[in-house]
């Protein structure tokens, strides 16, 4: 019965680290619900009015949130700053509350200079935002001259319950938080191949689910492979050890996503493409209807949760002799002797089997250590040699990106935003005024955030209307609640907290849904002020559509950066770094030196997150510009399709040194001319359409394979795979020309 609940607690902590890579949310909205529930404590024991309660709840929440640093020292001493700031702040917010146009200039004055502050980083747009936040709560509880002593020493107590929470209750290190996130890889990479062991028995009414459910969990395991990557600096003192984990996470992600790749292409009449797993929507490949009826599929589906097993255990859960037999049996099939008797595509998925369990191995060790190896078999000795070489061979390399030149004056991206929110603030503060004298600043507070994390006219346009809907539902909710609650102080006070921690914890998965909490909550506040009513909260939804509106107004007139600009922008670098990513790769498995190959995948997939988040304006349910968003899906998914075979060329170029069975073979370079010609052709009619460009067209990469080219008894399926992953890149690379424009051109 012990073991049961323990093996149920272990479930449902996998589950959580999945949803939640790196506990990230769940440490937020925590953090920030301990903070405010210690002031509350404090503040309540000394016996402050309702008022003072509410300030020191908005501030406590403002000082925990504010602050992004990864480094705890780095966090101290934002914190530290943050509290003369957030002191001038509301002195200068309850002095000027009364003097109308100087008051307004100098809220203007203080959003420019917080926006701005973005430029310097971290720190500089956490200090930026304790400012406005503080000078808001002035304005929502209506603080004067008189009430500045108490206000001082509230907003202290905030402060000081915020670093309580942070650094004494919940603390949280970068190599704790990268230790977490290891493990939420772990547990998406096991519900990725709980998804496949799905596929060789999905009948044909099945097979639709089962695919889309494929996708999102293969998007969920790269998101968390970067989020790794991103971490890996600060949360490792070894560079070496850094470049270790990164290399595993890698092969990890490959191996399980070819493994889906070759599990489709076994029920398919035909070799699948790979931007199945990429397009959302896309039909299912053909004759993928049949489920795999071969006589090794329950040999298949036996593997399949095996390999789950060992993917998601670490070393010490998952050890004894039964889980070795099954390492030392999956890893076998890197063997030829070793594969069931069984049609082709399925004897490549026992293949897929093998390399997946391979890179399982190479996983546990970077994460945990050396392992038992009295049970291994001779298959497991050469992994674990060849895992061993490649660790040997790990060089810390000195190549740096050159980083590209920061525009000056108003082209830099903070000042023209900071001007964009000066003058959206501006006209919120006019119309605002006009819809209410007391609570104009709704207006300006939603024109502020609709400029958060945002880079373009479009992203702006989709946050504003998030925002309104979230705001609509969490009026009716506020009115709700505030007749349910009455002047109950304690359970509103208990409502708010659980608001607070819904908001942050949903804050990243929808922020239609944190603008509800947010909402919601604010409606208990105006409770507890004695300031409710619903005409209030009526007034809540005219002010945010009025701020939304003057947001997304500024966006478009005063130094516009156009959504297509911008997404044409990033898609000129994603492409750059495809080229440079399969011009590196192929130069090494040609002979050469191809530099640091995982960093520059590393690079190109944080391209590609960058372009992904960009085309959301383009690809909303609410866009009525249908072909529109169809075609920018598309692309996307190419890309991806792409920067899957860049990352495969990348990662077997790096077994080149260390693996004699892999040859480096000078005629691939020459597979790779005509790759690279139309990447950057593409690049330079996306940068200017004017440029006289065109596709260069020939005969087919994998004609490399027929007898008498490339294939010998040297290079094996090796070799096969480099080529396939040329060949699967050059049409996606082919693809991408139709719907950017691109002609095409002469044979090569």
């Amino acid at each position: 019965m012990r073991a049961r609940g323990r093996s149920g607690r272990v479930q449902l902590w996998d589950r959580l680290a999945a949803s939640d890579p790196g506990l990230l949310r769940l440490t937020a909205g925590l953090r920030t619900v301990t903070a405010i529930a210690l002031t509350l404590a404090v503040l309540a024991g000394i016996g402050v009015p309702v008022t003072q309660l509410v300030a020191g709840a908005m501030a406590a929440m403002v000082a925990t949130f504010a602050i992004r640093e990864k480094q705890p020292a780095g966090q101290a001493g934002t914190l530290a700053l943050g509290l003369p700031v957030a002191l001038a702040s509301v002195s200068l917010g309850a002095l000027l509350n009364q003097h109308v146009v100087a008051g307004d200039l100098f809220f203007v004055a203080l959003i420019f200079s917080a926006v701005y502050g973005r430029r310097f980083g971290d720190r500089g747009t956490a200090l930026g935002l304790i400012g406005f936040q503080i000078y808001f709560l002035s304005l929502f509880v209506r603080a004067t001259p008189d009430t500045l002593p108490a206000l001082y020493g509230v907003i202290g107590v905030a402060f000081a319950s915020s670093a309580a929470a942070r650094f004494v209750l919940l603390p949280q290190t970068p190599a704790g938080t990268l230790d977490r996130l290891r493990r939420a890889f772990r547990a998406r990479l096991a519900q990725l191949i709980a998804s496949q062991a799905k596929l060789p028995d999905a009948g044909p009414e099945e097979v639709e689910k089962v695919l889309e459910e494929l996708r999102t969990r293969t998007a969920r395991l790269h998101e968390t492979a970067l989020m790794i990557q991103g971490r890996l600096e600060d949360g490792t003192s070894d560079p070496a050890v850094a470049r270790l984990l990164q290399r595993r996470v890698a092969d990890a992600e490959i191996a399980a996503e070819r493994l889906g790749l070759l599990l489709l292409t076994a029920r398919s009449a035909e070799r699948t493409d790979t931007l199945t797993l990429h397009l959302p929507g896309a039909p299912v490949p053909s004759g993928v209807e049949s489920p795999v009826r071969d006589g090794a599929a329950a040999a298949l589906r036996r593997d399949l949760r095996a390999l789950r097993v060992l993917m998601l255990r670490p070393a010490g859960e998952a050890s004894g002799t039964a889980l070795a037999q099954v390492r030392n049996r999956l890893l076998g099939y890197r063997e030829e002797e070793n594969l069931p008797e069984a049609s082709p595509a399925v004897q490549d998925v026992f293949r897929g089997l093998g390399e997946a369990a391979r890179a399982s191995l190479g996983l546990r060790l970077a994460l945990d250590g050396p392992q038992d190896e009295s049970a291994d078999t001779p298959a497991t000795t050469r992994s674990r040699e060849e895992l061993d070489a490649e660790d040997a061979a790990i060089e810390i390399s000195e190549e740096r990106t050159p980083e590209a030149a920061e525009p000056a004056g108003l082209a830099r991206p903070t000042t023209r935003a900071a001007l964009q929110v000066a003058v959206g603030s501006s006209l919120a503060i006019a119309g605002g005024e006009l819809l209410s004298s007391q609570r104009w600043y709704w207006a300006v507070l939603t024109c502020w955030i609709v400029f958060l994390n945002t880079a373009s006219t479009g992203e702006i346009l989709v946050k504003g209307y998030r925002r309104l809907l979230g705001t609509v539902l969490g009026v009716v909710a506020g009115i709700g609640l505030a007749g349910l609650v009455g002047h109950h102080t304690w359970t509103a006070f208990a409502l708010v907290l659980v608001f607070i921690f819904a908001m942050f914890y949903s804050a990243p998965l929808s922020y239609t849904l944190m603008s509800f909490f947010v909402t919601a909550m604010l409606g208990l506040l105006y409770t507890l002020l004695n300031t409710y009513s619903a005409q209030v909260l009526v007034l809540r939804i005219e002010e945010t559509a009025l701020g939304a509106a003057c947001g997304v107004f500024a966006a478009a007139v005063v130094l516009p950066v156009h959504t297509d600009r911008r997404t044409n922008e990033l898609l000129v670098a994603v492409l750059y770094r495809l080229a440079d990513v399969t011009r590196g790769a192929v130069d090494q498995l040609s002979g050469g030196s191809g530099g640091d190959l995982v960093e520059r995948a590393r690079e190109l997939d944080q391209a590609l997150a960058d372009l992904r988040a960009a085309t959301q304006p383009l690809t909303h349910p609410i866009t009525p510009l249908r072909s529109r968003r169809d075609s920018v899906r598309y692309v996307v998914a190419l890309l991806e399709t792409c920067a899957y075979h860049g990352r495969s060329l990348a990662a077997t170029a790096e077994l080149l040194p260390t693996h004699p069975s892999i040859a480096a073979d000078p005629r691939l370079r020459g597979a790779c001319g005509r790759i690279l010609h139309n990447i950057e052709a593409i690049a330079a009619h996306v940068a200017d359409p004017r440029t006289a460009v065109e596709m260069e067209s020939g005969s087919s990469i994998a004609s490399m394979l027929e007898p008498g080219t490339l294939r010998t008894p040297r290079y094996g399926r090796v070799t096969d795979r480099v080529l396939r992953h040329l060949q699967r890149l050059d049409e996606a690379v082919s693809g991408l020309a139709r719907p950017l424009g691109v002609t095409g051109g002469p044979a090569r």
